[in-house]
């Protein structure tokens, strides 16, 4: 299939890769609509691909080859150990007692890279819009219209909500979808890696991704390339203050900078009480500016296309970050829409093949973020009483069949 107008609303990860497939695919015009002004670029979070996920969209086209990434190729579970950190002295010493270590054959993306090396890979046809806020959306057999603030109204054949959590293009489709509120929520940053040996010693595990292991809640700790250097990304999931001053019907209540001293306070009362000694010094080296908080949400739709709208990434199905999948399953998601659009004849074709290939993938990942989750922070173990093989028996308890984490290998 060749021709007809194509618009892409968000122009992040998923917006990117979607507008470049549907250019190269042979649409007539591709225009992205991002809402932000700003640089999209200057978003610092890191985030994960499993090596074989990369191999794979790399092949497809949808990750552009020669984005900066740091290797990663184990998982390390640590606990506190009171009595070690006693007398260890400061340093990397006392980082915690060690009670599994996994391989993780992953790839590590400062978030602002990964978007410009898709940015810049997006052919110079698409046109990229930014400060375009789309306010509604409508879709039916003959195209799609897209209402704008301001008032503009704009048609085309196809739209495709590349908009993340709060989707309008999802609400036309799925009305009255809505990510649920999982209970307990996020807290992420990031830290020039450098800063790091001020905590008593440089990384011991540079490729290693540090999992602290708490009653009620658990912290990853992993290196990312950054536009300057190294940097130290973490992301601690736990229950929120009890203080009921949290907003909790927003997914970025609090995005970084606007860290309230109550929030600051509860975290660092955190650190102190449930990390190793070392990790918590690293974690609190952390600037505020690079520090927020994320309550944590799902969703599953009945529907992914239809009606001449489609959805991308977050806008389809929001899954928890556990599953370290969000990145590769916005690619995947659009390698199988370049794959649905080179086999169709008409529109109805591409949404029906997009519909069946990534459908039953996107639930299947929500459905194993929450048995992350709920193992994770809802419902901990024992995990300082646990020995190795306890431990990697409760992991598999968790994959429930799954092959791992990272997203399952694309359907030829």
């Amino acid at each position: 299939m060749r021709g007809g107008t194509v618009a892409v609303v968000g122009g992040s990860i998923a917006g990117c890769a979607f507008a470049a497939a549907a250019a190269r695919a042979g649409a007539d015009e591709v225009v992205v609509l991002e809402r932000t002004r700003g640089r999209l670029a200057d978003r610092g979070l890191g985030l994960c691909v499993h090596d074989e996920r990369a191999a794979e969209l790399t092949a497809a086209g949808t990750l552009p080859a020669g984005i900066t990434a740091h290797r990663l190729e184990r998982r390390r579970w640590v606990v506190r150990d009171p009595g070690a950190e006693t007398g260890a002295g400061r340093g990397a010493g006392d980082g915690g007692r060690l009670v599994w270590e996994q391989p993780f054959p992953f790839h590590s993306y400062h978030w602002g890279l990964l978007w410009r090396g898709l940015r810049a890979a997006t052919p110079e046809s698409v046109v990229y819009r930014q400060g375009a806020t789309v306010t509604g959306v409508t879709g039916g057999g003959d195209g799609a219209v897209l209402r704008l603030a301001g008032g503009a109204v704009e048609r085309y054949d196809l739209a495709v909500g590349a908009d993340g959590y709060r989707s309008v293009v999802r609400e036309a489709l799925c009305p009255g979808a809505r990510p649920h509120y999982a209970g307990y929520v996020c807290w992420r940053g990031n830290l020039d890696a450098a800063r790091q040996a001020a905590a008593g010693d440089a990384d011991p595990f540079p490729e290693a991704v540090t999992t602290v292991c708490f009653p009620g809640g658990s912290c990853v700790i992993y290196r990312i390339p950054g536009p300057d250097g190294p940097r130290v990304n973490w992301v601690l999931y736990a229950a929120p203050p009890q203080d009921g001053r949290l907003r909790l019907d927003d997914p970025t209540s609090f995005p970084p900078g606007a860290l309230t001293q109550e929030l600051s306070t509860h975290l660092r009362a955190l650190l102190e009480r449930e990390f190793p000694a070392y990790w918590g010094r690293v974690l609190a080296l952390t600037d505020p500016a690079d520090t927020f908080v994320q309550p944590i949400y799902d969703l599953e739709t009945t529907w992914n296309a239809g009606g001449r709208l489609l959805l991308a990434g977050d806008a389809a199905t929001v899954v928890r970050p556990h599953n370290t999948s969000g990145a590769a399953k916005a690619l995947q998601d659009a390698a199988a829409f370049a794959a649905a659009w080179r086999r169709a004849d008409s529109w109805d074709g591409l949404l029906r093949d997009y519909r069946e290939a990534r459908g039953a993938a996107g639930r299947e990942l929500v459905a194993l973020a929450r048995r992350l989750g709920r193992a994770q922070v809802e419902r901990t173990p024992p995990w300082p009483a646990m020995t190795p093989a306890e431990v990697a028996a409760w992991w598999q308890t968790q994959l429930a069949g799954a092959p791992g984490i990272g997203g399952r290998a694309m359907t030829p």
